[in-house]
């Protein structure tokens, strides 16, 4: 038996589930606090289990995974979906999880408890760091550097050598062409705060 708990009931969850089966865990439980139902994708839904191995955060907002996180005293995996393209030179910390379409290059450098979703791009020497939610089809040149608890909405481009600032918003389909501070809301093309 190669077993998974998934913490997180919702659609991400499910997304995570779907990967986990192809990277072979044959045994998956999901778990919340507070369950509303008993059952998820035909595996079962309990309460919070906590100090197990072989545990995934799947929850989609970025300030939850941190706070579950500090508060689990869980052993965290790394799940990367079997079709992402992943260089050896790159290096993924505990608890980030990879999607189907994913390219990471050479000595790209993904924190903890990162969502990389379907069909990123992220090209060689990035620094992510950790709780980043990068959205499908986003992509990355090289030498970015998001900060901690960044969501880069879905579709957007970073042009190279962009430092992308903590705890900023971007939204979808926006190119990023001048570095962003902390807490800040970007859209449009080119990309422009509109809240700080």
């Amino acid at each position: 038996m190669n077993k998974l708990v998934l913490y997180g009931a919702g659609g991400h969850a499910k997304v995570l589930a779907d990967i986990a089966e192809a990277c072979n865990y044959d045994e998956l439980v999901f778990c919340e606090d507070q369950p509303t139902k008993s059952s998820l994708l035909d595996y079962p839904v309990t309460a919070t289990i906590n100090n197990t191995d072989n545990c995934i955060l799947a929850i989609g907002n970025n300030k939850v995974r941190k706070i579950l996180s500090d508060k689990l005293k869980n052993k965290f995996i790394t799940l990367v979906h079997p079709k992402a393209q992943i260089s050896n030179r790159a290096l993924i910390k505990e608890g980030t999880v990879v999607m189907a379409g994913v390219t990471v290059n050479v000595d790209a450098n993904i924190g903890k408890h990162c969502i990389i979703n379907t069909n990123a791009s992220i090209d060689h020497d990035c620094v992510i760091e950790d709780f980043v939610h990068l959205s499908p089809n986003t992509a990355l040149a090289g030498n970015v550097k998001i900060g901690e608890g960044t969501h880069v909405g879905i579709g957007a481009c970073v042009i190279q050598g962009i430092n992308v600032g903590k705890w900023v918003t971007i939204g979808a389909g926006a190119v990023i062409i001048k570095d962003i501070p902390d807490g800040c809301t970007v859209v449009g093309n080119p990309g422009r705060i509109i809240k700080k």
